[in-house]
């Protein structure tokens, strides 16, 4: 497994990956507009995004980091393939964008968590990672 940055060719596996995974939790697997447009969303404004890739090439996680002006920056979209959990790849994504976004001079980390009944995974990866709930249905971490 290796995290790169995203391509445009990985387009359509994120996609799948990302649809696949929400399915598996229960949602109606629906797309946000910034993972149709991740250049807009992402990259134009000095943002990342990554995708882990198995060593067949294909899509098995995805994470995005938004840089705040100031001190901040916002984790978005971080997946991993729901055959694949538990076996470190989101805690490696997670790790990528902390060290963007303290390589690029911010100090807190923050995340929207989503409902309790649907992200029920993430409310225990988070803490485990540093990150604390400091208002309903989101947390942070000081990096």
């Amino acid at each position: 497994m290796r995290i790169i940055k995203y391509e445009e060719k990985y387009r359509d596996d994120l996609i799948f990956m990302v649809l696949e995974a929400k399915n598996a939790l229960g949602r109606v697997p629906t797309l946000n507009a910034d993972l149709l447009d991740l250049d807009g969303y992402y990259f134009c404004k000095g943002d990342m995004f990554w995708i882990a890739v198995d060593d067949d090439d294909r899509v098995i996680g995805c994470a995005g980091c938004n840089l705040l002006p100031g001190s901040e920056a916002v984790l978005h979209r971080l997946y991993v393939k729901y055959k694949l959990k538990r076996q470190g790849i989101g805690t490696q994504l997670l790790n990528v964008a902390e060290s963007f976004a303290k390589e690029n001079g911010r100090t807190v980390m923050k995340l929207h968590l989503g409902d309790k009944k649907t992200y029920f995974e993430s409310r225990q990866f988070y803490p485990k990672h540093g990150y604390y709930e400091y208002e309903p249905d989101y947390m942070r971490k000081e990096l």
